[in-house]
C-alpha cells in the first residue's frame, strides 16, 4: 500500500508538480524510497544507505508469493516515477489506533495490535451486551489439529455455560434448599448467559424485592448496601462461588482448559492477563519487534499500545525504549497497568482484593484529592423566604416576546424563590408561567437544588425561542424555559458555560482569561479526616456561587441542616463489572458506556469507537 501510494503521488507530481521543498531535499527524499525498496526485497545490511542499524526486510519464505510479487513491483514503479518526476506527497501512510480500526473493520485485530481479550462483551443496540469468545479462537483451534468436540469443551471452559444447571456447589438442587422456586429460579437463568460473574444475577433487580425480602429473608438495609454479596449471605464459601462461576460465567482463558497442548497457548496469548487464572500475556519485546516488522513498510508511525504489566520498574520502561530505538521503530506509547489513579489498581470481583484497594493509604489519598467532595443533605422541612428579601429583576426579549424575570434571595445570597411575567401573552399562559414560578420557588424553599432545575430544564425546545435581547451574557435560547435557567445557572450557579457571551469579553481592560480562580490558585485540597469531623459554615458555598437554597441565619426561618461528607467514587459493581469485561473501568466521555480500553496514554472506547485523544 505504502509503495503504491508513493507510485501514485509521482504520478500526480508529473501533472500537478512536486511537493514544496522537494527540489532541495531530492536526493534524500530518493534514498528514503530507496531503502523502503531493499526492505521488500530483502538486501544485504550494507546496501542501505545512511543507516547503521538494518531494518527488518521482508521474509520472502514466509509471505504469500503473489502479495511479495505486488510488493516489490510497487516499490520498484515508486523509485522509477519518482527518479523522473518527483513526489507530490512527502509522507503517505501511517497506522493509526489499531484497536479502533479494528472495531470500526468488525474484527478481532489488525494483527500489528494484539487482541486485547479472548471474552469479549459487545453492546447490543436494544440495550445489554452480549457476550461472545474471540472470533478466531475456534478456527485457530481447527487449524491446530483439534477436533469440534475438543473445541467445543475449550470454548465452554473459556466461556461458560451460561447456566447453573448441573454446577458444582450453587445449583438448582442447592438454590432450592436455601428458598428459590420454580419462577426464581428462571428469572435467575435468564439473566445467567450474559453475566459478567453469577453474584451479579443474584440481587433484588433480577430476583425481585418481594421475593428477596419474605422468601430469602434479606432486609432492605442488605439489599441496598452496595457491596452486599448474595450468595455469601446464603452461606456459600469464597470457593464455592468461583467453583460455580468458572463453569457458569468461564474462566475467560484457555490456560489449564482441557486437551490444549502447552506448545499451543502462545498462540492465544493477548495484551493482557486473560481472566481470574490467567497469568499469560504478550512480552513487551514482542509489542516492540512487531512494529518494527510493519515499519520498514509505512512511511510515518504507528499508533499502538505496548502494555506492560502493574509492576514493570524504571529500567524496563528504559529498555522498551532502547529496543525500539534500536529496531528502528518512529514512535512507541508504553502504557503501564494500573498507572492512572482514576484506575482501580489491582480491582476485581473477589472482595478480598477490593478491600485491600480500599485499605491502601497512597491510593486513598490519591483518589480523594480527586474526587472527594463536600455534599450537603438537606432536610424536607420548607425554609420559608424573609419578609424582606434582596434579588434581581432581569428583563429580556426572547424571539419578540418580553419577559420579567425576578428573584429573591435568602440573607446569604442564595436563590429562594422567583417570579415570571409576561403581561402581554394572554391569561392563560401567564396563569401556567405563575404556576410554573410558584413550583419552582416551593421546590427551592423545600431543599432541591437549583442546579438540578438546571440540569432538567436547560435546552428544552419549544415556541418562543431565538435571538435574546437586553441581557449581556445569553444571546441565543432554545425556549423561555430554557432562557430563564441559563439566567438562573450563570448567576447564582457560576455556570459561566452557558452563556454565550463570557464574563471577560464585558471588560473593557480584559486581554486574556484567567487561568483560574485566584481563591483557588495553589490550594490544597482539605484533609478527609478534618472534613468529616469539622462543622461546614455557610462560608464554603458563597453568595451567586452556591447551590441555589443555602440555610443561612438572617432574616426568617432557621433550620438546622445536617451536613455530611461523601466521597464521589463509582459504585463497586459498575468498577466489578467494567474490570471483569476487561475495561478500564472510567465511562466513556461520549456514550458513558464503561466500555474503555487503554491505547498507549490515551482511552479507546469499544462501543461508539472514541477516543481521549489518539486519533
Amino acid at each position: 500500500m505504502t509503495g503504491e501510494s508513493y507510485a501514485t503521488s509521482a504520478e500526480m507530481a508529473a501533472e500537478l508538480g512536486a511537493f514544496e521543498g522537494y527540489a532541495r531535499n531530492r536526493e534524500s527524499m530518493l534514498r528514503v524510497i530507496k531503502n523502503h525498496r531493499r526492505a521488500a526485497y530483502p538486501a544485504p545490511g550494507e546496501e542501505y544507505e545512511s543507516l547503521t542499524i538494518k531494518p527488518k526486510g521482508i521474509q520472502a519464505d514466509q509471505c504469500p508469493p503473489d502479495l511479495l510479487l505486488a510488493a516489490r513491483r510497487a516499490w520498484d514503479r515508486a523509485l522509477e516515477l519518482g527518479t523522473a518526476y518527483g513526489y507530490r506527497n512527502a509522507q503517505t501512510t501511517v497506522i493509526a489506533p489499531t484497536g479502533t480500526i479494528g472495531l470500526v473493520m468488525d474484527c478481532d485485530t489488525t494483527g500489528i495490535e494484539p487482541d486485547f481479550a479472548l471474552v469479549k462483551f459487545k453492546k447490543l443496540a436494544g440495550g445489554g451486551y452480549f457476550k461472545i469468545i474471540n472470533q478466531s479462537l475456534p478456527p485457530a483451534l481447527k487449524t491446530l489439529g483439534y477436533t469440534d468436540p475438543q473445541i467445543q469443551e475449550i470454548v465452554t471452559y473459556c466461556s461458560g455455560r451460561g447456566t447453573l444447571k448441573g454446577a458444582p456447589f450453587i445449583n438448582h438442587t442447592s438454590l432450592e434448599s436455601k428458598g428459590f422456586d420454580g419462577v426464581a429460579l428462571d428469572r435467575l437463568e435468564s439473566g445467567l448467559a450474559q453475566a459478567f460473574e453469577i453474584q451479579f444475577a443474584f440481587n433484588k433487580w433480577a430476583l425481585g424485592e418481594d421475593f428477596c425480602r419474605e422468601k430469602l429473608g434479606f432486609t432492605d438495609a442488605q439489599m441496598n448496601e452496595p457491596n452486599f454479596n448474595m450468595l455469601k449471605a446464603l452461606g456459600y464459601t469464597q470457593e464455592e462461588i468461583v467453583a460455580a462461576n468458572d463453569y457458569c460465567c468461564g474462566t475467560m482463558t484457555v490456560e489449564g482448559a482441557p486437551h490444549l497442548k502447552a506448545e499451543h497457548l502462545p498462540v492465544f496469548d493477548c495484551a493482557n492477563r486473560c481472566g481470574r487464572i490467567g497469568q499469560r500475556y504478550i512480552a513487551v519485546d514482542a509489542h516492540i519487534r512487531m512494529m518494527a516488522s510493519a515499519q520498514p513498510f509505512i512511511s510515518g508511525a504507528i499508533s499502538k499500545t505496548i502494555n506492560m504489566p502493574a509492576d514493570a520498574t524504571i529500567d524496563e520502561v528504559k529498555a522498551a525504549y532502547l529496543l525500539s530505538w534500536r529496531c528502528m521503530v518512529k514512535a512507541v506509547a508504553l502504557y503501564r497497568d494500573g498507572s492512572k489513579l482514576s484506575q482501580p489498581l489491582n480491582a476485581s470481583s473477589d472482595s478480598g482484593e477490593l478491600s485491600d484497594v480500599k485499605e491502601s493509604p497512597d491510593v486513598m489519598r490519591a483518589a480523594e484529592k480527586i474526587t472527594e467532595r463536600v455534599m450537603v443533605r438537606y432536610l424536607a422541612k420548607r425554609r420559608r423566604m424573609p419578609d424582606r428579601r434582596g434579588g434581581y429583576t432581569q428583563k429580556g426579549i426572547i424571539g419578540g416576546h418580553k419577559l420579567y424575570l425576578r428573584t429573591g434571595d435568602y440573607a446569604d445570597g442564595t436563590l429562594g424563590e422567583i417570579f415570571l411575567d409576561m403581561h402581554k401573552e394572554g391569561a392563560a399562559f401567564r396563569s401556567l408561567m405563575n404556576c410554573f414560578a410558584i413550583a419552582i420557588s416551593l421546590g427551592l424553599q423545600h431543599g432541591v437544588p437549583l442546579e438540578e432545575f438546571v440540569e432538567a430544564f436547560v435546552f428544552t425546545r419549544f415556541e418562543p425561542n431565538g435571538p435574546v435581547k437586553l441581557n449581556d451574557r445569553i444571546k441565543m435560547s432554545t425556549s423561555i424555559i430554557d432562557y430563564i435557567f441559563r439566567e438562573l445557572a450563570i448567576t447564582y450557579l457560576g455556570r459561566h458555560d452557558l452563556a454565550q457571551v463570557q464574563q471577560e469579553d464585558l471588560r473593557m481592560d480584559s486581554v486574556k482569561k484567567d487561568e483560574q480562580d485566584p481563591e483557588c490558585a495553589d490550594s490544597e485540597p482539605a484533609d478527609p479526616q478534618t472534613l468529616a469531623t469539622q462543622a461546614i459554615s455557610t462560608e464554603m458555598f458563597p453568595a451567586r456561587r452556591s447551590n441555589g437554597n443555602g440555610h443561612g441565619n438572617g432574616n426568617g426561618s432557621v433550620h438546622k441542616v445536617e451536613l455530611k461528607r461523601e466521597t464521589v467514587t463509582y459504585t463497586a459493581t459498575a468498577v466489578q463489572t467494567a474490570r471483569l469485561k476487561g475495561y478500564e473501568g472510567d465511562p466513556c466521555v461520549e456514550c458513558k458506556q464503561f466500555t474503555l480500553v487503554r491505547n498507549g496514554t490515551c482511552l479507546k472506547c469499544e462501543t461508539c469507537g472514541s477516543t481521549s485523544g489518539c486519533s
